[in-house]
């Protein structure tokens, strides 16, 4: 079984989800990592600027590799804005994402974390094209 992206009757393309997430876990594609970064980016962007983060359902992939590149350069940027307008005092707020209200946790933890997921993610994607290529 894998979690990947689909066009649905509209076209738009969506993500596979399970509230409860299966044991085994479903590998991803790559195009379901790809959006699971610009889901889980464009929340850590809202939570850190104090706007309201985007529904998962409202986060959709883009529809093809050279338009999902393009939206991750564009968090990209936005992230780094983010973390570039911060002042010290900001930058040692609380913050509850990913982790919840009680985490004791600030916005530099939060950078942190969004710099281990983003590696991870991407060591993924790597390892699914390296499996790609020598299965060619």
């Amino acid at each position: 079984m894998t979690w990947s992206v689909r066009p649905d009757d509209a076209g738009v393309w969506r993500s596979d989800w399970a509230e409860t997430e299966p044991d085994p876990v479903p590998v991803p594609t790559i195009g379901w990592l790809t959006w699971h970064i610009m889901w889980w980016w464009s929340t850590a962007v809202a939570h850190v600027t104090g706007a309201t983060p985007p529904d998962r359902v409202d986060v959709t992939w883009p529809g093809n590799g050279a338009a999902a590149v393009s939206r991750l350069r564009d968090l990209a940027g936005r992230w780094r804005a983010t973390l570039t307008e911060l002042t010290d005092d900001q930058r040692t707020e609380p913050s509850t994402f990913p982790w919840g209200a009680d985490a004791n946790r600030t916005i530099i933890h939060t950078a942190l974390w969004v710099n281990v997921e983003l590696t991870k993610n991407i060591a993924e994607v790597g390892q699914l094209r390296l499996m790609r290529a020598a299965s060619a």
